[in-house]
């Protein structure tokens, strides 16, 4: 057994959450859970995982491997350090039969930005039940944030590009990408459990449907639709809807394919969801940078703009619909179609964690200054990186241009009027 200690020689109150792996049914998993300073736990040892994760509010993991009590001497012993400018350590007490002792440090950003523990429950309307191999071959990597975005030698092909952005990215501790369907899943309900999070999946439906299975009431399940090939059918998305195996329709991801929010193409699709009172998630935002060259030739960054749903809206008055990735970059157009439309809402899916700190905390104070608090909601859009959902909660939680009530609003009151969930 591995035993934790937290302590800080400087502060007293504060807690990260800590990803760590975890033996179930011989096979490693990872698993998660808040300590506070003072506080210990206890896990199952893992020798094949052999790492664990922490992170501030800062957004960045840092990573640690344990070593054995054959480098140890004395009930307590530092072994490294693993941070820039550390003051809160991780400890391992040896104690009795503990066998393994490990201690790392973690940068973290000021005291008004650490982690805060909450029992509250979280919604996050932008989550994903995909196949590990959905963002290319696993592993692929993304950094949480990006500090800045790399230019692109057009000579080496698009393809050089992304191995920029998801195999060697620009920062020192990128999240990894589960390597397995299992794992993939297993890893991001342990976290959705850990946090109390309620969650907006969407995927190819079989996948969705698994998801569904294993991770119970907080599973909310959704699927997309492709206008273009007229799949699903909407007969088969009526059934679907009707036998209660989706809830949403979502994410729909038609601005990769060059397909407008207004195409006359989406009308037979908005107008199911009216009729059947179901919501519906668009894309409406970045993909990865530079996917024009490398996987999705006809995403244009124009479409990103929320003004594109204004006929959409008028023509359905009684459609519930959200904007997902909230029109980023034109926070301009947003705050005209939110004023505009009162029923339309927007999420902060992978803006909150993956772009510039600074950069996504400007743009979000826009929307509040706007005064739209109250129809921003929390999503992560974890994609293939169960981490990058707690980094997500994290940048929500300890975001200094955000009050508590604003947190909460994000967090799940929003989500919770839109989606219709009862207490």
């Amino acid at each position: 057994m591995h035993e934790v200690q937290v302590f800080d020689d400087v502060h007293d109150s504060i807690a990260f959450t800590i990803i760590f792996p975890k033996l179930i049914r011989g096979s490693c998993v990872w698993d998660s859970g808040r300590a506070a300073v003072g506080s210990r736990f206890v896990d199952p040892p893992c020798s094949e995982c052999g790492k664990y994760w922490a992170h501030s509010s800062a957004g960045n993991p840092q990573v640690a491997t344990f070593a054995t009590t054959d480098d140890l001497s004395g009930p307590q012993t530092q072994i490294a350090q693993f941070a820039r400018n550390p003051f809160t350590c991780f400890r391992y007490a040896r104690r009795m039969r503990l066998l393994i002792a490990v201690l790392f440090c973690l940068a973290v950003e000021p005291i008004g930005l650490i982690s805060q523990t909450t029992s509250e429950p979280i919604i996050d309307v932008h989550l994903h039940a995909l196949p590990a191999d959905n963002n290319g071959p696993p592993p692929v990597f993304i950094c949480a944030p990006y500090d800045y975005w790399p230019a692109w030698n057009p000579q080496t092909g698009g393809r050089g590009y992304e191995g920029l952005i998801d195999k060697k990215p620009p920062c020192a501790t990128p999240l990894r990408s589960a390597e397995t369907d299992e794992e993939l899943m297993r890893r991001t309900l342990d976290i959705v459990n850990a946090h109390n999070v309620i969650g907006v999946a969407s995927g190819p439906l079989e996948t969705v449907e698994k998801w569904k299975k294993a991770g119970g009431n907080r599973i909310l399940p959704a699927i997309g639709f492709d206008p273009q090939s007229g799949k699903p059918a909407l007969s088969d998305l009526r059934q679907l809807v009707i036998s209660k195996r989706i809830m949403a329709l979502a994410e729909v991801t038609t601005q990769y394919a060059g397909v407008a929010a207004n195409d006359e193409r989406m009308e037979p699709y908005y107008n199911l969801a009216e009729q059947l009172d179901i919501p519906v998630g668009i894309h409406m935002g970045p993909g990865p940078p530079g996917v024009i060259y490398f996987g999705a030739p006809e995403y244009r960054m124009r479409l990103s703009s929320l003004l594109l749903l204004e006929d959409v809206l008028a023509r359905h008055p009684k459609l519930r619909l959200w904007a997902m990735h909230a029109g980023w970059p034109f926070a301009d157009d947003t705050i005209a179609a939110l004023y505009a439309h009162p029923q339309l809402y927007v999420d902060v899916g992978v803006i909150s964690y993956a772009f510039p700190r600074q950069q996504f905390y400007s743009f979000i104070k826009r929307l509040i200054d706007a005064g739209f608090e109250n129809r921003i909601m929390f999503g992560s859009d974890q994609m293939v990186w169960p981490e990058a959902l707690s980094v997500a909660i994290d940048v929500i939680q300890n975001a200094p241009i955000l009050s508590d009530t604003e947190k909460r609003d994000i967090l799940y009151n929003n989500a919770a009027r839109f989606l219709r969930l009862k207490p």
